[in-house]
């Protein structure tokens, strides 16, 4: 490792990024072709949020390491940077990478897994069973790729297939992992065959397996519900509305915020709203956490947000704004031109006291659902580890989280000084174009027959959502009332989610 890149890893281990940078790209005009510096740009302007330019560095990378694979057959260096690819959300670039990886040599394991991996995520679900079926084929003992499998199955729509092999893989005492997986995977299966009466001893069983998994274990389950009631202490009509009246600069506009609860619809209304072609939607960016952070970076002395905001004046929310927009355009470059932007991000409804402050002159979208099929989707489905997801691997949690969260809703609803629009996913699946034309009026857009085809268009890329399958099909009812099915252990909660399902106008039973 020569001079400049020993600087800019070090700069990564101080937290420097932009020093990294600058030395990464020290090295690259030295050496174009040095595929360490371009690995490690890449992942530092990642990290910074220019992801245009991080993920053009390491595909940049992956091709060197093709080349340098296609007289070796060696491409473990390749599927590095495949695997980065997909840290990053680059998904387009890491198959086009692992297709070729696995074109020069289809026996490492490892690349038919990555590749499987990146196929389902771009929802081309009988590619990626098949190249899930060549990777079991190389590690047959391997539970996790099993367990993969399964998934891959089950996505496929051969849950007997994946019942069939979740079961003898929880018959062959997995590891805790393997096992919460698994058992995720089982009820999933179960409920789609139908099997409603064996579907939650399968999810008490991840439950209690999510105990013992740092990964959930070790997330800070007190962060969003004390950031709630900081919340319902801090902001108030007067604090969010003071700005409301105020001439914002052109370059600086409002973006349509659409946000609710985990499996509430959101993912749905994303995907229909992004077939306009004057819409440009930004699929779960915390592009608000970030906007977020540098307000606390701005006042580190004051004890919440609200408390932070009071003391701004209109440079200070323009400030607010104008890094919102670099962040926004660090992401994604010239790819949103003159479209309106969807900041879609379910669980910015616990910051929505932040957002009608700096952006008063927004349009707000909250989706909400049956309290009772949220919760039941919610436990059944598997997630990204999170403060926000941890909360949602025993049915108490998720259901006492819920409420905490729409509790806050309802609290600051009328307090709001936003134009905001609610609607429910019922709607939207039982008279889609009636619901789905007065979303549009709501946002001064004229109607697109194409929205209609929402998930023709969702089956051609990736959805940072769980959502991914469901959105990537026509509307089907089957999703309506599903909690009927589960009557019986929603008893449990019943007294918890009550009064959501009274306040949203939902038949109790």
């Amino acid at each position: 490792m020569n001079n400049t890149l020993q600087r800019g890893y070090a700069a990564i281990q101080a937290r420097n990024l932009p020093e990294a940078v600058r030395c990464f790209e020290e090295a690259l005009h030295d050496d174009p072709d040095n595929a360490q510096a371009l690995a490690w740009l890449g992942q530092a302007l990642c990290s910074l949020g220019r992801r245009v330019e991080g993920h053009a560095r390491l595909r940049q990378c992956g091709r060197i390491q093709i080349r340098n694979a296609e007289a070796s057959r060696d491409i473990r260096h390749a599927l590095e940077i495949a695997q980065l690819m997909q840290q990053w959300v680059d998904f387009e670039g890491a198959l086009e990478l692992l297709t070729r990886a696995v074109e020069i040599n289809g026996t490492e394991f490892r690349g038919q897994q990555l590749l499987a991996v990146t196929l389902a995520q771009l929802n081309r679900k009988n590619e990626a069973l098949e190249a899930g079926r060549r990777a079991l084929a190389l590690a047959p003992d391997l539970a996790m790729m099993q367990v993969l499998m399964a998934s891959l199955e089950a996505d496929a729509g051969l849950n007997a297939e994946a019942r069939q092999r979740l079961e003898t893989i929880l018959a062959g005492q997995p590891g805790d992992r393997e096992a919460f997986r698994a058992h995720k995977e089982m009820a999933r299966v179960l409920d789609k065959l139908k099997m409603y009466d064996q579907v939650f001893s399968h999810l008490h069983a991840s439950g209690r397996l999510a105990a013992r998994l740092p990964e959930y274990s070790q997330q800070d389950r007190n962060l969003l519900p004390n950031a709630i009631r900081a919340n319902t202490a801090g902001f108030d009509r007067e604090l969010m509305g003071r700005w409301s009246d105020s001439e914002f600069p052109e370059g600086l506009p409002p973006p349509i915020f659409v946000i609710g609860f985990f499996r509430s619809g959101t993912t749905l209304t994303q995907e229909v709203l992004g077939v306009h072609p004057e819409i440009f939607v930004a699929d779960e960016t915390g592009f608000i956490s970030a906007m977020q952070r540098e307000l606390q970076r701005m006042d580190p002395a004051s004890a919440s947000d609200a408390e932070r905001l009071r003391k701004l004046d209109l440079q200070g929310i323009l400030r607010l704004r104008a890094f919102y927009w670099k962040t926004v355009r660090d992401r994604f470059g010239d790819e949103i031109g003159q479209r309106r932007l969807v900041d879609k991000h379910t669980m910015n409804t616990v910051d929505v006291g932040l957002i009608n402050t700096v952006f008063p002159d927004a349009r707000l979208l909250f989706v909400m659902r049956d309290p009772r099929d949220v919760c039941i989707s919610c436990f059944m489905q598997l997630m990204v580890p999170s403060p926000a997801t941890a909360h949602l691997q025993t049915l108490q949690d998720t259901a006492a989280f819920y409420a905490q969260v729409m509790d806050w809703w309802t609290h600051v609803k009328p307090l709001l000084t936003m134009d905001c629009l609610e609607f429910r996913y019922e709607d939207a699946v039982a008279e889609f174009e009636p619901t789905f034309r007065g979303v549009f009026d709501f946002l001064g857009l004229s109607w697109d027959p194409e929205a209609v085809n929402f998930h023709k268009y969702a089956a051609r890329k990736h959805v940072a959502s769980p959502s991914r399958n469901q959105v990537a099909q026509p509307l089907y009812a089957s999703s309506l009332a599903r909690w009927r099915r589960y009557a019986g252990e929603l008893s449990s909660v019943a007294e918890t989610l009550a009064p959501c399902v009274r306040r949203f106008g939902y038949e109790a039973d």
